[in-house]
């Protein structure tokens, strides 16, 4: 048996996104409507609001060349909703199409762990950064001086986050106020806290969200946090401290981070 079947490493992770707006939760989302039939019903089993799920779905309508849903008006929150065959089509393609990424992806992950110099690097280099994290918005501050710089994103939804890094970098990446900017957070480095602790922290970033689902693991849990906006962050926290702020599904949380904590990226002119 080749010892490497086994190992549990992933070096390389990555979330299929399609146009960049047609991801998993979007899939998961059309795929409660198709259950229940109902925009509301499926909103409430995803941990969205009917608004936010709204929005979502008229994004994702806008952007596709056909319908995605039918919906009959009959009520306060709508009547009954139904996938169109384009719908449909594009579930059953997304799956297809998530599964050759999976592949893919462990494939690399196989490729690596293959070649004993390179896992010596990563290991020695503690490589732990994640693309699972990505927040959109616009850069709206830069502040330097002569050995660090400070950049201020605004999200879609009206939040600010600050990223540092050195002013080389800054140089580098050749960056100007309204520039398209990505930020990128490994979810290790997102600390979550309930209002009352706030007092007690120095992190630059706090975003306030809700709890939408929580996976355990045996030492670590994965918490998801829905942000006003619609967007995600994947939360990395012990069972001690998940049991310690007594995390559900539909709570308030802050995510913080500290202003280091973000990888900034802008789009290429």
């Amino acid at each position: 048996m080749n010892p490497n079947d086994n190992a549990p490493s992933r070096w390389i992770e990555g979330e299929l996104r399609l146009a960049g707006m047609l991801d998993a939760r979007m899939m998961e989302l059309l795929k409660a409507i198709d259950r229940s039939g109902s925009i509301n019903q499926a909103a409430k089993q995803m941990g969205l609001s009917y608004k936010g799920a709204w929005q979502m779905l008229e994004r994702a309508n806008n952007g596709a060349p056909q319908t995605l849903l039918t919906t009959a008006i009959g009520g306060s929150k709508g009547g009954g909703t139904a996938l169109t065959p384009a719908g449909k089509a594009l579930l059953a393609l997304f799956t297809r199409l998530e599964q050759k990424h999976r592949d893919f992806i462990a494939e690399l992950n196989r490729s690596l762990a293959e070649d004993p110099a390179t896992i010596l690097l990563l290991q020695r280099l503690e490589v732990k950064t994640s693309t699972r994290n990505q927040l959109f918005g616009q850069v709206t501050a830069i502040d330097r001086d002569v050995a660090d710089a400070r950049i201020t994103v605004r999200l879609k939804g009206g939040e600010e986050v600050v990223s540092s890094f050195s002013t080389a970098s800054l140089d580098a990446l050749a960056i100007g106020i309204g520039a398209d900017a990505v930020l990128m957070i490994n979810s290790a480095d997102i600390m979550l806290l309930t209002d009352p602790a706030l007092e007690r922290i120095s992190a630059r970033n706090r975003l306030l969200g809700k709890v939408m689902r929580i996976r355990h693991d045996i030492v670590d849990s994965e918490v998801i946090v829905l942000l006003p906006n619609g967007e995600i962050l994947a939360a990395m926290i012990t069972q001690q401290s998940l049991r310690k702020l007594a995390l559900m599904p539909g709570m308030s949380v802050w995510a913080v981070f500290k202003a280091h904590a973000p990888i900034l990226g802008v789009r290429s002119s």
